[in-house]
């Protein structure tokens, strides 16, 4: 309830406003990041800065977590100074992208000490973590989402999606998947639209009324394409690293990703050549210079 005091670790940029949000909530939060800058905003709003992950968990019984990959996650939960280290914390809400595989060994790792994993990727952006309009899947225990409902429920729209430890990611992962497919696929498109004549602004309009439309021509092509910006807020390593974990997640289930495999190596080439910190809406970049063309509106 608003008042108790919560753990937050990884106050980067996607943790970052998430852990605002629960201030504006009106918890009181101990926060951790590597990056001691990460962490001013909030000290400067009354959150308390913890020495380590097993500090945060000695001072809140519900510990949140906002990290960008799963040899990370594993590390702050189950590494020296990690959660399990603390003495008081009993349930940990990750909001990563890990992937099942990490999920469930997370989950038992954190078992061993009495703590219980809630696997609750979110999905929405930068933006979406400031306005609260994220989508938060949730795997977990009944009795425990029932306890972390009102915390989650500050940053969007939850969706339960069982007890299981690692069915959230799933479902994170295959949205991932898709959102970088309706990028590529609609770079593509458009390249081949302009070098025909059509103005690029003019053929998202079209796609946008039509049965093409897709999460990048409603939202990315014009907010970080069409002007040229690239700025959607989400990294190409972390794109390429959501991917390469759905494809492979797929494959040891026995589930064909061929459309799939495209989509990784175009990430795999975009992140070659603008690097991991560039924004995944480069794919496009590597779509014109292929083409010859630049799509501007």
């Amino acid at each position: 309830m608003a008042g108790e005091t919560l753990g937050f670790i990884g106050t980067g940029r996607m943790g970052g406003p998430l852990a605002g949000r629960l201030l504006d909530a009106g918890y009181s939060l101990i926060v951790y990041d590597t990056q001691s800058e990460a962490t001013k905003p909030l000290v400067a709003r009354g959150a308390r800065v913890a020495a380590s992950p097993a500090d945060v968990a000695s001072h809140a019984e519900i510990v949140l977590t906002s990290l960008p990959t799963p040899d990370i996650v594993k590390a702050v939960a189950l590494g020296p100074d990690g959660i399990v280290g603390g003495d008081r914390a009993r349930i940990i809400i990750d909001l990563s992208t890990t992937g099942p595989g990490a999920a469930k060994q997370v989950a038992e790792g954190l078992k061993s000490r009495s703590m219980t994993l809630v696997d609750a990727p979110v999905s929405g952006g930068i933006k979406g973590a400031v306005n609260g309009t994220l989508a938060v899947m949730v795997s977990c225990p009944q009795a425990t989402y029932e306890t972390v409902q009102p915390i989650l429920k500050n940053f969007g729209k939850l969706f339960y999606t069982g007890d299981k430890p690692g069915v959230a990611q799933t479902a994170k992962l295959a949205n991932n998947l898709m959102a970088a497919a309706a990028l590529v696929i609609t770079s593509e498109a458009v390249a081949m639209g302009v070098k025909g004549g059509v103005n690029a602004k003019v053929l998202i309009d079209i796609i946008n009324a039509s049965s093409g439309r897709n999460s990048a021509s409603e939202d990315k092509f014009p907010r970080s394409v069409l002007p040229g910006t690239f700025d959607f807020g989400f990294a190409t390593g972390l794109s390429y690293k959501d991917v390469r974990l759905c494809v492979d997640e797929a494959e040891a289930m026995g589930v064909p990703m061929v459309c799939g495999a495209v989509v990784r190596q175009m990430l795999a080439i975009t992140n070659a050549k603008y690097g991991a910190s560039s924004d995944f809406t480069s794919i496009a970049k590597v779509v014109e210079e292929w083409a010859g063309v630049q799509m501007r509106g």
